[in-house]
């Protein structure tokens, strides 16, 4: 058989290494802000059984997940998301675990669906949620934090939009004025396609929905105020349907806009009728992040679900958190020039022996790489340093000098017999070009030095 004949599964991806680096540049900001707001790490198995995910989701999810019976006939599938995991870990263990719980994780997740752009059948998913603490305090929080990821990797507020509703509220608001009990699925359904569509689709919808013509007028009126900013204060559209609802209505809603302004997110954050999450669990407020342009799906979605913990038998503990794929991430982060043309990592130190045996070079890397401990053991006295070297069968001096610079050390260590007979190695500095004579056990130091004033460059 011919390499042609074996392919990456459709809706998969293959990491070499340039492809890898950007995964990890990606893993390490989420990684980085999530621990920096004070939240843990955990993760789960890839499979569970199939019953978890019909727990939250219902009999349907069947058809878009990976499922297999295993030789104990147990029917089990890969995991399309993290939340059902986390929500039996927490019920499993809810005695014991302080409050509020505050978890991440960043797992493999995986859907069988058609693939498309921006959504693959196998991706990365950075999930983030607060567990036992009720209120507008934690909403905001993990609002905040997925603002600041996407802060971290380099977007502006210019580049994404955070839109956000509560879906308690505008239940309330909608039963109020011109949605009956029993539309409000259809009222959810229509709210929730009303951005994806032109005019002509919005007609089709409201005819495939039986909308009466009152119900159209108001849902044009809403599909107005959400193109008119989603803010009061800008919008006329938005202001004559919040004249309609009641009091109480209107005053969390302002009340919790209030809120993220003072967090400093006024201009990244508004008030969005038609943010509704698909999802049924989901029970009060709601957010989507999404390319400020339009053109992806959304980057990241989450809310409120304080009844999932008490349906995977634990306590009733509420709940709020959301999920932010890599794969739209990653499209909106070239898009808009954020990811470097290399992020492969830069070796600190390389190498360079023109000596008739590698020997004393590879133990001098060895000894490089390898941290340096105080006697007991407690404090690092030298890091270890990313070493590289070559391995090319030459002693040209000038050719293993730019094979040097492409790996992005910031200093390059010269073994040559002439100053190896009087115990020294030259230093180059790979940055101002200066070349030094020291002695092999000063060779540390005299890198380091120049590690350092590199990375303040």
């Amino acid at each position: 058989m011919t390499t042609a004949a074996f392919q990456a599964p459709k809706g998969t991806r293959d990491f070499y290494p340039p492809e890898m680096a950007v995964r990890r540049h990606i893993e390490d900001a989420w990684r980085r802000i999530s621990i920096r707001h004070g939240f843990l790490e955990v993760d789960g198995p890839t499979f569970e059984s199939l019953d978890l995910y019909k727990v939250k989701s219902g009999d349907e999810i069947v058809s878009q997940l990976f499922s297999f019976t295993d030789r104990g006939e147990r029917d089990l599938a890969l995991r399309p998301e993290f939340t059902p995991t986390l929500a039996r870990m927490i019920a499993q263990r809810a005695a014991g675990l302080p409050r509020p719980v505050k978890w991440f994780s960043i797992p493999r997740c995986y859907r069988a669906e058609q693939p498309q752009k921006g959504r693959l059948r196998e991706f990365i998913q950075w999930n983030v949620d607060v567990v036992g603490e009720a209120g507008p305090r934690a909403d905001g929080e993990v609002l905040n934090l997925c603002a600041d990821a996407l802060f971290e990797l380099g977007l502006t507020t210019t580049d994404f939009r955070i839109g956000w509703n509560h879906r308690e509220l505008i239940t309330q608001a909608l039963l109020a004025t011109f949605v009956s009990a029993g539309r409000l699925p259809d009222a959810f359904y229509i709210l929730d396609r009303l951005q994806k569509l032109d005019d002509r689709g919005r007609r089709e919808l409201y005819a495939a929905r039986n909308c009466a013509p009152t119900e159209m007028t108001h849902y044009e009126m809403i599909h107005s105020a959400i193109a008119e900013g989603g803010r009061p204060d800008d919008s006329p559209s938005l202001q004559r349907l919040m004249a309609a609802w009641p009091q109480e209505v209107t005053a969390a809603i302002t009340a919790f806009q209030s809120r993220l302004d003072s967090m400093g997110l006024a201009e990244l954050c508004r008030f969005d009728i038609s943010i509704v999450r698909g999802l049924a669990y989901y029970t009060g407020f709601v957010f989507e992040a999404a390319d400020a342009r339009g053109d992806n799906r959304a980057l990241a979605g989450g809310g409120r679900y304080d009844r999932l913990i008490e349906t995977f038998g634990g306590p009733a503990l509420p709940a709020v958190g959301f999920g932010m794929g890599d794969v739209v991430l990653e499209i909106l982060l070239r898009d808009h020039g954020r990811l470097k043309d290399n992020l492969l990592p830069r070796a600190d130190i390389f190498v360079i022996s023109t000596l008739d045996t590698p020997d004393k070079a590879d133990r001098l890397i060895s000894d490089l790489r390898r941290s340096q401990w105080n006697q007991d053991h407690t404090l690092i006295v030298h890091p270890g340093y990313h070493v590289q070297t070559s391995y090319r069968a030459t002693k040209n001096i000038g050719k293993l000098l730019q094979e040097a610079a492409a790996s992005g050390a910031a200093a390059a260590i010269i073994l040559a017999p002439d100053e190896m007979s009087r115990g020294n190695v030259k230093v180059k500095n790979l940055f101002d070009r200066t070349e030094t004579e020291v002695s092999i056990t000063d060779v540390r130091q005299t890198v380091r030095s120049i590690i350092q004033m590199s990375a303040r460059a």
